[in-house]
């Protein structure tokens, strides 16, 4: 039998690498859009998500600027107090219906529009004076109809307790929700890949043990976990610009000191417990002690910024909701890896001398690829509702920075039989139920096209 002389050597590995590829080629899906625009629930759920995520972030330069308040233009430009739009308030434009809601005269929904519509008009004759809001209430004559027709807030969504509008509100919110969402849920895939994909590959006593650690992970409550979580961190959050514990040492060891100073120069420094009940006894040496603490210029309040807190606290939430959403994961590529460690392709790859590092990259992972996009998609949704649940309960994106979660909260306690203010708490409902729905479509139309057993 002859042989090509210009025939090229096979590198080890090299085969299989085409071998791993072909099954790579079986497992891929078709175009993701033609995927997500297949059926018609999976296009309903593409387009709506679509809108929703486009409408929060596009809109963000325009929902996070600042803006100088009304009623301000008589202050020196330096001394105009500015706040970003989706905290912009006028206290006289508080619970207002959305402009397209009939309110007949009379009503309290109407006689708020009037007074919001007259504060408007007040504020814009006072900033075109440049004179004080009090002057010009002094100065300006009957504010009439055609005046009030005209400055009449039109607020598309309503405004809340503190006259803010709810659809700005909405739109920022919408964008923390989904980010954290994203985030967490990206999180969330990372580790459990990596464990999952350890814990099948290496196999054996390893593979054991490391399932054993999230069998004892899922007997846990998940929910009561990612609260724990939630309060540990903002407690160490606390604790790091509030210093409490540096501060309570500082009484402590002042306390010794002084009551070493009284039994004389040859007592031996007293015990901890003796410390705790002197104190306890007297009020006035404590209250003494802490205020000189307190005036410690190395135990001062550390203060953190308001974008540096409200970014350790995104943080936070993102490493409680993430870092306990991994254990389905972790199960599901275990599962793949086992089962893929089985075939020809991986076997070929092994007998051609393939080194593990690359029977892992080149030919575990990229079979992985189908599962883990699938998982992820079904993840978001969790995420986000996580993160709203949260906020609902205070302990997870707390205010002035809005999410759907405590934007409903906070509309949930507008909710009464005298004057019900509906919008604040079906807009932030409706809007998260949307994009829950949307999701969990689009993660369907995903998994029956990376899922052999339900491609069509």
């Amino acid at each position: 039998m002859q042989t090509n002389p210009t025939a090229r050597q096979t590198e080890p590995g090299e085969a299989a690498g085409d071998l791993g590829a072909a099954r790579a080629a079986v497992v891929a899906p078709r175009s993701i859009i033609r995927v997500l625009l297949g059926t018609t629930a999976s296009r309903i759920g593409f387009l709506t998500l679509t809108v929703i995520a486009l409408a929060c972030f596009a809109t963000l330069t325009l929902t996070l600027a600042n803006r100088q308040e009304p009623g301000t233009q008589h202050l020196p430009a330096a001394e105009r107090p500015e706040s970003p739009a989706y905290e912009a308030q006028q206290r006289a434009a508080r619970h207002l219906p959305p402009f397209w809601w009939p309110a007949a005269e009379g009503t309290p929904a109407a006689a708020r529009r009037k007074a919001a519509s007259e504060q408007a008009a007040l504020l814009a004759m006072a900033d075109e004076a440049g004179v004080d809001v009090e002057t010009m209430r002094k100065q300006a004559p009957r504010i009439g109809e055609a005046e009030r027709a005209v400055f009449l807030p039109k607020p598309a969504l309503g405004t809340d307790v503190l006259g803010r509008d709810l659809l700005t509100r909405l739109l920022v919110g919408g964008s923390v929700s989904l980010a954290v969402g994203v985030l967490a849920a990206a999180l969330s895939v990372v580790l459990g890949t990596l464990y999952g994909a350890i814990a099948g590959y290496l196999g054996g006593v390893v593979d054991s043990v490391m399932m054993r650690f999230i069998d004892v992970l899922y007997g846990l409550p998940y929910v009561l976990l990612v609260v724990l979580l939630a309060v540990a961190s903002s407690a160490m959050i606390e604790e790091y610009t509030g210093r409490g514990r540096a501060r309570e040492a500082f009484v402590r060891q002042a306390a010794a000191e002084l009551m070493q100073a009284e039994a004389g120069p040859a007592a031996a420094v007293p015990e901890s417990r003796r410390v705790r009940e002197r104190l306890s006894q007297d009020k006035g040496l404590a209250e003494a002690l802490r205020l000189k603490a307190e005036s410690h210029p190395d135990l001062a309040r550390r203060e953190l910024a308001s974008t540096g807190r409200m970014l350790l606290e995104l943080g936070t939430l993102l490493l409680a909701i993430g870092g306990v959403s991994w254990l389905t994961m972790a199960r599901v590529v275990r599962g793949q890896v086992l089962s893929l460690k089985s075939q020809p392709f991986v076997e070929a790859a092994r007998a051609v001398g393939a080194s593990r590092r690359r029977i892992f990259f080149r030919h575990l992972l990229p079979n992985l690829v189908g599962p883990i996009i699938v998982y992820a998609t079904l993840t978001i949704p969790q995420a986000i509702l996580q993160e709203s649940f949260l906020s609902f309960l205070g302990i997870g994106v707390k205010p002035p920075l809005p999410s759907w979660g405590n934007l409903a909260s906070d509309g949930l306690e507008q909710l009464n039989l005298v004057q019900s203010q509906w919008w604040l708490l079906v807009f932030p409902c409706l809007l998260l139920g949307l994009t829950l729905l949307a999701l969990n479509f689009v993660g369907e139309a995903l998994r029956e096209a990376f899922d052999p057993k339900t491609r069509r």
